[in-house]
């Protein structure tokens, strides 16, 4: 964790009292999010991620980065708890955002290895991420910390127009 010199922001897990202001990042987090394409919706969600952040808070899972007295960032994260059984403990991060007037400070760099030493102190081996494909900062910024493209998601719009009378199963001509 960043040290406190009072002069500086620093890193450290949240209170229950930073709850609220962190709900209220998330809420900028998502509405910054709509321009890369999110389908969430920032206001309508709040309460609900409020709910999922004190979880996080609850279960050591939720790091603030604090300018003095204010919240001015935060990462969010657990270990991954499924069904199936996995080569590797992954470290799921959830979230993780500087608010505009904050960055520039590598609050980003110190959340991300914050919460990373958190996650590996917790048994984490990996650590996995999602990060939507048209936000191209986020992507640099986690290929600059040794993030690699692992899986990709896709989607088609079904209220598009589109020809499916062409066959696109392969026959025996095709091969």
């Amino acid at each position: 964790m960043v040290p406190n010199d009072n002069s500086r922001p620093t890193i450290e897990r949240a209170t229950a009292d930073d709850v609220e202001a962190v709900a209220d990042l998330w809420v900028r987090l998502a509405r910054d999010q709509r321009r890369h394409d999110s389908y969430v919706h920032a206001d309508a969600n709040r309460e609900t991620m409020r709910d999922t952040l004190a979880a996080h808070q609850v279960n050591d899972g939720l790091l603030v980065a604090r300018d003095g007295e204010t919240v001015v960032g935060f990462a969010s994260f657990s270990l991954e708890r499924g069904s199936l059984e996995l080569d590797a403990t992954r470290g799921l991060l959830s979230n993780i955002y500087v608010a505009p007037g904050s960055r520039g400070q590598g609050l980003g760099t110190a959340l991300l290895e914050a919460a990373e030493d958190e996650l590996e102190a917790q048994g984490a081996e990996v650590v996995v991420l999602e990060v939507m494909a048209r936000n191209e900062a986020a992507r640099r910024f986690y290929e600059r910390k040794g993030y690699e493209t692992y899986r990709v998601a896709m989607e088609r719009d079904l209220e598009v127009e589109d020809d499916r009378s062409e066959n696109d199963t392969p026959s025996k001509e095709d091969g």
